[in-house]
């Protein structure tokens, strides 16, 4: 009689990844409800924004250093590896990746982007009556009103490209039977019987807490520095 095995488990997703994740979905929710319920100053929601900007700093940074999938150099691809993975997925027949596919990749880098103009946009931005970002007065009136507006439609995009995310992992989960989203909790894949099992290197969670200081440094300094 045949032994039932255990799949073989992958660790695909570090720690500080996770948790860079998952503040970030909560930071932004919780921005849009300081803006929405009652912070008329948006005291709250600029403190959400330099926390969004130092985990983004930190999430580009981590790109670099991090672990083997959480590199930009090994998700982002050309387009035409893009087009070649998503006919591929409609056929069926679609290679496997232990970290972000190459279109994932693309999704990761337009919303960091997105949450960085976000970002960006904020500190200089206005509402004209009692809020303002830390370094509006270094800008004139014209421009922080463009970048006001700008901080406006980005929202919009951004929810844009949140929508495009979820709907791809609701994708997968009912269409594809592959659960993106439990990895992004334990951290786990499971390997794939008819795909070689991939080698993940995971970085030291030391690493990250230095980076997450650094980045913390940066953004402090690069708002503070205005200020002298």
């Amino acid at each position: 009689m045949a032994v039932a095995t255990s799949p073989r488990t992958i660790p695909t997703w570090d720690l500080p990844l996770r948790l860079c994740h998952w503040l970030l979905v909560a930071l932004v929710i919780d921005a849009w409800i300081s803006n929405k319920l009652g912070d008329m100053r948006l005291s709250w929601h600029i403190w959400n924004g330099y926390a969004i900007l130092i985990l983004l700093v930190f999430r580009i940074i981590w790109g670099f250093v991090g672990s083997s999938t959480a590199r930009f150099a090994n998700f982002m691809t050309g387009w035409s590896a893009v087009t070649h993975y998503l006919k591929s997925t409609m056929r069926g027949n679609a290679p496997y990746f232990p970290g972000h596919n190459p279109a994932g990749g693309w999704s990761v880098a337009a919303m960091l982007f997105l949450l960085t103009m976000q970002g960006m946009c904020g500190l200089f931005a206005s509402d004209d009556i009692m809020a303002s970002g830390p370094l509006n007065f270094l800008l004139s009136q014209t421009m922080t009103g463009k970048l006001s507006t700008l901080h406006s439609v980005g929202f919009w995009l951004l929810l844009g490209m949140i929508a495009l995310h979820l709907s791809g992992v609701f994708f997968y989960l009912f269409f594809k039977k592959d659960n993106l989203i439990t990895p992004m909790i334990t951290g786990i894949k499971y390997a794939r019987d008819n795909h070689p099992e991939p080698s993940v290197q995971i970085q030291s969670s030391w690493i990250a807490f230095l980076v997450l200081i650094g980045s913390s440094l940066l953004v402090w300094l690069g708002v503070q520095v205005w200020k002298w």
